[in-house]
């Protein structure tokens, strides 16, 4: 399971981005992290992948732990080790590389390269379309074949859990749909647990166990999946849907309503 304990977050030493975020993971589960731009869900996700010290960002309060260990101040590629793969928001390729060398690149980390061929084959078998791109340059690939091969990449560590960052951002519904899916069919058939970051509510709250939605750097609201999907204030605010059916807005509503509701 992933415990995360009541964190909090601050970029440059000035810039109090999470305020106390509690949540957890647990283990074969698929958990949807809710919110819209700016709400803290990347920072969250970089929190426990270790990325934070990219951008200047500390954990100053607070714990996070993987199968009981705590994993806040391990480096990136220990954490990477122990399980955890992030797929980054903005499809990150080594876009010069091929398909295939970039799912090699995801194995990288692994001590026993020996069933790298054939989890090459499992990423073909989840994704058919990377198979017959295996050998084109990755920085060719249209935008949904891009989003494929990043969460094959990621397979390749190979992760116990995944943490994706907006897998939807720039896609088709129909390609969306595709890749929820195929989310979907990982969680359940490789047992991997997923942490899926998204503003798509409804397509997240989908194929979710259980959901947090995050405003200003806090948990404000988490249930199970099936109840927030009927959460009034949910529909409104995330799924785009008034108490009578009509489409709402979101920027509609002025955040110390949403807060005044949320809160209770």
């Amino acid at each position: 399971m992933l415990e995360v304990n009541n964190i909090e977050v601050v970029y440059m030493n000035v810039i109090l981005v999470l305020r106390g975020v509690s949540l957890k993971v647990p283990d074969g589960s698929v958990v949807a992290l809710l919110g819209a731009n700016g709400a803290g869900k990347t920072t969250t996700l970089k929190a426990i992948s270790g990325l934070l010290e990219t951008e200047e960002g500390h954990i100053t309060d607070g714990s996070i732990a993987w199968g009981g260990q705590r994993i806040d101040g391990k480096s990136p590629e220990d954490i990477v080790r122990l399980g955890v793969a992030q797929v980054m928001e903005g499809r990150r390729l080594f876009e010069h590389l091929t398909v295939e060398q970039n799912l090699r690149v995801g194995g990288a980390v692994r001590r026993d390269g020996s069933s790298m061929k054939s989890d090459i084959e499992m990423v073909y078998g989840y994704f058919p379309r990377l198979k017959t791109l295996r050998n084109a340059v990755s920085g060719y690939l249209s935008g949904g074949e891009q989003q494929m091969l990043v969460v094959g990449r990621a397979l390749m560590s190979p992760p116990r859990l995944m943490l994706l960052d907006e897998p939807s951002l720039g896609l088709s519904p129909i390609l969306t749909q595709e890749i929820f899916e195929i989310v979907k069919r990982i969680n359940q058939e490789e047992k991997t647990a997923i942490l899926l970051v998204e503003q798509n509510a409804r397509a997240a709250l989908e194929v979710a166990d259980y959901g947090y939605v995050m405003e200003n750097g806090r948990i404000v609201l988490d249930g199970v999946a099936d109840k927030l999907r009927e959460n009034e204030d949910v529909k409104e605010f995330y799924l785009g849907l008034t108490e009578v059916g009509k489409r709402k807005s979101y920027r509609d509503v002025k955040h110390y309503k949403r807060r005044k509701r949320w809160l209770g």
